[in-house]
């Protein structure tokens, strides 16, 4: 029998040895996929936070000579390559993640689109940071690179709550009984908080942590897009206010209220960290906690959508 007759029989033998219901092993990769995507924006940021973002001055490769760091680029070099680096593991995961799935990709379609869409940003979110570096950092790149590990955090949220059955059309248990206002709420929370992320990448286009000495800023007015990037933050903080106050209200509990509270912990968190940066100069350490506490943000405003989305509504006569 030839190797290539032998195919079907291996890879048959395979698919019996994978996953046929959502097991301990999807979970764990799906929460790998979040930790991971959390960390490639923390590593972004400590590449820009360094003055690292040229440490590889070229790409694919790291220099023209050599695909990986050398010892003489010293520690730029090594933080931008680590950065690089993780983008691989991150590909790893998202790739075994669709083999587990394998069995379960016509029954379990949001799992298996949501990993494939993962596994398909992940090149794309290369080849942005290879036009970053070539376009010696020029901070509208810098933006979108930023923006598109944001939205793969947004992914990585909804595929955790589905491989744990919080959200999604197969709900491991039945969720608390929401009022209706709190599907619009959470959905503007999550909406400002994506248009708060995005200004602040155009405040930090305009600041002095470009990424190396010599790149490029957007020349706009640092101050003014400080002041305009709080007002949504301001929203965000009213619409976590509303939700609290429902929550307590009603009573609600269970997972949306635990959603909320973390919401509200981030939120409080990252107005800290906003308005102590902006008294103190902007030091690099509170700029990372703010980038770390944006994706955390996301991740957070998507869970608590996520959850009042897939929970059922009062009725209006319940309502009065």
């Amino acid at each position: 029998m030839t190797t290539a007759s032998r195919l079907p029989q291996l890879a048959g033998r395979l698919a019996s040895r994978l996953p046929r219901t959502v097991d301990a092993r999807i979970r764990r990769l799906a929460v790998a996929s979040l930790i991971g995507q959390t960390l490639l924006v923390v590593t972004g940021g400590a590449v820009r936070l360094t003055a690292s973002g040229l440490g590889c001055p070229t790409w694919p490769r790291c220099t023209t000579d050599s695909l990986v760091n050398t010892p003489e680029m010293g520690i730029h070099g090594f933080i931008e390559f680590g950065n690089r680096l993780l983008t691989f593991a991150l590909a790893a995961v998202a790739a075994l993640m669709l083999v587990y799935l394998w069995n379960l990709r016509k029954e379990r379609k949001d799992l298996f689109l949501l990993a494939l869409g993962l596994l398909a940003s992940i090149p794309a979110q290369a080849v942005i940071g290879g036009v970053t570096v070539l376009t010696n950092l020029n901070p509208w790149v810098v933006g979108l690179h930023f923006l598109v590990s944001m939205a793969l955090v947004v992914f990585a949220t909804l595929l955790v709550n589905r491989a744990f059955g919080r959200t999604g059309r197969f709900l491991a248990s039945r969720p608390a009984v929401l009022p209706a206002v709190l599907r619009p709420v959470t959905a503007a929370v999550a909406l400002f908080s994506a248009v708060a992320v995005m200004l602040g990448v155009v405040v930090t286009g305009a600041g002095p942590h470009a990424g190396d000495a010599d790149a490029p800023r957007n020349d706009l007015d640092w101050d003014l897009f400080s002041h305009i990037h709080a007002v949504p933050a301001y929203l965000v903080t009213a619409g976590t206010a509303v939700a609290l106050v429902l929550v307590f209200r009603r009573g609600i509990k269970g997972r949306f209220r635990t959603a909320v509270l973390a919401l509200l912990g981030v939120t409080v968190l990252q107005a800290v960290i906003g308005f102590t940066q902006y008294y103190n100069g902007i030091p690099a350490l509170l700029v990372a906690a703010h980038m770390l506490g944006a994706a955390l943000l996301m991740a957070a405003s998507t869970n608590a959508w996520d959850i009042a989305h897939s929970s059922p509504l009062e009725s209006s006569g319940a309502a009065e």
